[in-house]
């Protein structure tokens, strides 16, 4: 396939940027329960199984892809535990839309006022940027050779990593204040329910007895 390397990566992104608003789609969908959660992460798994297993397999059988040789046992290891942080991780976010719903619920029962879709809505926000911060760091100490995957040493990083780390601390919390922002806004500008009012009258002044009321005919003696 003729696909630039830009390409890639901006697939990877979109597929990446989406994953977690269509995973808790699909689990609502599925009827937002603790089972319903675990068949999500069935079809996930499903998901998995085709484009990770059976499409590699078809490249290699087809011809289309040459079966690569030597297979090293460390690669098989390293590779599969990459499969496994993934997989662990599709679960991980499944789960935590479940206890994000669970506990904003609870919250709910406390203060009839609060959301309880708050917690889930600062899932995604946290993951994104989590992930590179642990993925910079780790790979600052992790430095695998071949032959040698356990070879460690500290890297001290330039300041635009300390820069990076701070900007992602800044994105969420910009992120999370924004939403608690928005929903005090919901709060504050919803107008009072009017008040009722009642048409004051008159007061009546009182008349010596025998004079005739407003608009009424005189009495004949």
């Amino acid at each position: 396939m003729n696909i630039p390397w830009w390409g890639y990566v901006v697939m990877a992104g979109l597929s990446w940027g989406t994953y977690v608003p269509i995973i808790f789609y699909g689990g609502s969908e599925l009827g937002g329960k603790a089972n319903a959660r675990l068949l999500a992460i069935l079809c996930v798994g499903g998901a998995y199984f085709v484009i990770g297993v059976l499409f590699p397999l078809f490249l290699f059988l087809t011809g289309q892809q040459q079966f690569p040789s030597p297979v090293k046992s460390t690669g098989l290891v390293f590779a599969s535990l990459a499969g496994m942080a993934g997989a662990v991780g599709a679960i991980c976010v499944v789960f935590a839309s479940s206890a994000a719903m669970q506990t904003g619920l609870a919250q709910k029962a406390i203060n009839p006022d609060f959301n309880p879709a708050t917690y889930r809505l600062l899932i995604a926000p946290i993951i994104f940027g989590l992930a590179p911060v642990i993925n910079t760091l780790v790979s600052s100490v992790w430095h695998p050779q071949k032959d040698n995957p356990f070879h460690f040493g500290f890297d001290l990083p330039g300041w635009k990593l300390w820069v990076g780390v701070l900007f992602v601390a800044i994105g969420v919390a910009i992120v999370l204040y924004s939403k608690e922002e928005a929903e005090e806004k919901k709060k504050t500008g919803t107008p009072p329910p009017a008040a009722k009012t009642i048409d004051a009258q008159p007061a009546s002044i009182p008349t010596p007895p025998g004079t005739p009321l407003p608009g009424t005919p005189p009495t004949q003696p």
